[in-house]
C-alpha cells in the first residue's frame, strides 16, 4: 500500500491544471464576450430571436438582465425603453446571440454581462441630479440628452442639466437646467451633465 505522502504527490499538480483550465476558460469567455458585443450596451437593439417578452414597472435595464440570468433558456436579451404614448418598458428573451443594431430606444447585452453605460465625458447615463431645478421644457426624444446639453451651455445661469427620456412620469421628454448641482443618482429615466 501506498504511504499518504506517495498519495498526496499528483493532487497539487492536479490543482494547478484545474486553475489552467479555469483561467482559460475565463479568458475565452470574456475574449468571447468582446467579439460577440457580450457586454450589454445602452443605445443597441438585438432584434430577433425572442421566446418570451414582459414589461419593466420601474423601467430598469437591469432588471431584464437579471431576467435573462435567471432563465437558463436565455442567450441575449432587449430592453426597451417606456414611451410617451403610454407603452410601458419591455424586456425581450433571446434564445440565441443575435448581432446588435444601433437603435437610441433600448439596452441589449448576452447572458452574463451586466449593464454597461456608455463614457461619454461630461455625460453622465442613467444619473438623474434632482432638485436645483431654475427652469424645465419639453424637447424631442434624443438618446443623448444633446438638446439639453446644449441649453445648459448657452445659459450663463445653468451649472447643470437632466434629460428625462419620455415615458418617465410625463408623456414628453423633458430637459431640466439648474442653478446648482446636486448629487447624482442612478436612475434609467435619465441623462445629466455638470457645466459650470
Amino acid at each position: 500500500m501506498p504511504s499518504s505522502a506517495t498519495r498526496n504527490r499528483g493532487r497539487p499538480r492536479q490543482r494547478s491544471k484545474q486553475a489552467i483550465v479555469s483561467a482559460a476558460a475565463l479568458l475565452i469567455a470574456v475574449t468571447l464576450g468582446r467579439v460577440t458585443g457580450g457586454f450589454a450596451q445602452t443605445g443597441y437593439d438585438r432584434p430577433g430571436g425572442d421566446y418570451t417578452s414582459a414589461s419593466v414597472a420601474n423601467g430598469d435595464p437591469m432588471v431584464c438582465a437579471a431576467r435573462c440570468e435567471r432563465d437558463k433558456g436565455c442567450r441575449a436579451w432587449s430592453f426597451s425603453y417606456p414611451s410617451g404614448s403610454g407603452a410601458p418598458a419591455m424586456c425581450w428573451l433571446k434564445r440565441e446571440v443575435v448581432p446588435p443594431k444601433e437603435s437610441s430606444c433600448c439596452v441589449s447585452g448576452v447572458r452574463g454581462a451586466g449593464v454597461i453605460e456608455p463614457k461619454a465625458g461630461a455625460i453622465e447615463y442613467s444619473i438623474d441630479r434632482f432638485g436645483g431645478d431654475y427652469r424645465w421644457f419639453e424637447t424631442p426624444p434624443d438618446a443623448k440628452g444633446k438638446a439639453c446639453a446644449e441649453a445648459c451651455q448657452n445659459e450663463p445661469r445653468c451649472r447643470a442639466w437632466t434629460y428625462r427620456r419620455p415615458g418617465y412620469g410625463a408623456a414628453s421628454a423633458r430637459c431640466f437646467l439648474k442653478d446648482v448641482i446636486k448629487p447624482p443618482r442612478r436612475r434609467p429615466c435619465c441623462i445629466s451633465g455638470v457645466v459650470r
